[in-house]
Parts: C-alpha cells; structure tokens; sequence
C-alpha cells in the first residue's frame, strides 16, 4: 500500500467522524457560508507570474518543513508578495494543518484562498466554504469519473471554484468535464515522490484551453517557470519553497521580483 492510499483511509475514517461532531446545520451557519468567493482562475488569467503560494508545515517525503511561523505572518507575507492564490494545507496527520490555518487566513488576506486536503466527501466541501475558502483541490488519483463530477458540481453549487489535480494521461481523459475550472499537474508522483517537470511538459497540450493550466510541486526556480510558461501554464503553486525559509512572505516577494523582472 502506497502512502496515498494509507492517506485516503485515514481520511475517509476522519470524515465519518467529524460528521458525528459537528453536524452540516452547523457548517451552513458559519459566517463565511454566504460570502461571495474570489475566482483563483480569474486572477491567473489576469496575472504575469501565476504565483500560488502554499501553507505548508510539513509533509510525509519531509518530516518538518517549518513549524516557526505563524499562520497569519505566512499567508500575510504572500498577499504582500502579489501571490495570485494561497494554498493552504488543512491535512493533519501527514502535513500538520488543520482547519482553523484555513479561518485564520482567511480572517488575515482577502486573496483567492485554496482548501488543499483529500476530499472525499461533500461534508469537506462544506467545511471548505464555512471556514472561507474560494476553491476546492480533487485529486484525480484518488476519485472516479463520477465522484469527481458530483464533488465539483457541488462545489459549484456553492459558489466555489474547482482546481483538479492529475498526474497522467489515463487521469486526465477521465477527470475532463464542464464543472471544473483548473486542471492542475502535479509533478511529484503521489506514489513515489518523485518528481519532474516534464509531467506538465507533456500533458500540457492535452489540457483543452477551457480550463486554467496550473503546474503544481517541484518549482524552485524562476527558470522552472520560464521553462513552462510557453506550454501555457498560467499557474504556479509553490510551497516548499518559501516555506522552508526563514521568512516565508520575503521569499515569495523575492521570487515574484524576479519573475517579473
């Protein structure tokens, strides 16, 4: 058993019983659950550096990456940065996130906010949108045709926006469908860990231009990003990165700077 599948078990025990604990009348009157999101797609449409910035503490391939910020100070640093979108992780048991990371940025930035976790289940959707968030990962990996089309349409019912990881082409062919708005690859093979960009090299021009391509894991360099703008990546998510730093928020600002440079 790979540690992907090991994550998914988890998780699916982990859902049944948060919906014992907090019952969905509760999530529905969460302060956030009628606000009106922010589209990550059209702020990277609009965008010259597609910068995604992550919250990241840990993650099972790095035992710890950095526990020495804050939440606020992180996600703070990447608005002032000009990140387009912040990833934040709410998995943890294998990258030390949680919920409350998602309320409390979102109580700090008033950029696109992404929910990165395993979802299984609609209730993490709901969770999702009563703690701020704008949008949604599916992990294609993970889901079948049918659970990646009723999750997104339940997304969009909600008025969040939907960023669907692959890996590989068997994945992308069943994932691609009208209720997603970003199709992202992630360059780290949830298998192995290992990663290489030429995933997003070679399964860029099988993306149809209707959703945000966005290349996600492994980008530590500016050139990285030269290197897959002309494939038509307009988004970037990097984590890692900035979070293994010093100072999470000067790194993405250095990073962007040079970008645009």
């Amino acid at each position: 058993m790979n540690i992907l599948d090991k994550i998914i078990i988890d998780k699916k025990r982990e859902v049944i019983l948060k919906k014992t604990i907090i019952p969905v009348s509760q999530l529905e009157s969460s302060v956030f659950f009628t606000k009106k999101t922010i589209s990550l797609s059209q702020s990277l449409r609009a965008s010259n550096s597609g910068i995604i910035a992550e919250h990241k503490r840990r993650s099972p391939s790095k035992a710890e990456i950095n526990y020495n910020f804050t939440v606020e100070e992180v996600v703070k640093g990447y608005e002032t940065a000009g990140a387009c979108g912040i990833s934040v992780l709410t998995d943890g048991k294998y990258f030390g996130g949680s919920l409350d990371d998602l309320l409390l940025a979102r109580a700090t930035v008033n950029t696109p906010l992404l929910r990165k976790e395993f979802i299984v289940d609609e209730y993490q959707i709901l969770e999702a949108k009563a703690h701020g968030a704008d949008l949604i990962l599916l992990i294609a990996a993970v889901l079948t045709r049918e659970e990646i089309k009723h999750l997104s349409e339940f997304a969009h019912s909600l008025g969040l926006e939907v960023l669907l990881e692959v890996h590989d082409h068997e994945e992308l062919e069943k994932s691609i469908m009208p209720s997603l708005d970003m199709i992202g690859v992630n360059n780290r093979n949830l298998k192995t860990f290992k990663v290489s960009l030429d995933f997003s090299k070679q399964l860029a021009s099988k993306i149809p231009d209707d959703f945000v391509k966005v290349s996600e894991s492994g980008i530590a360099s500016v050139e990285a990003i030269n290197e897959l703008q002309p494939y038509g990546f307009k988004g970037f998510l990097i984590g890692e990165n900035f979070m293994k730093t010093d100072n999470a928020g000067k790194a993405a600002t250095e990073f962007i700077q040079k970008l645009l440079s």
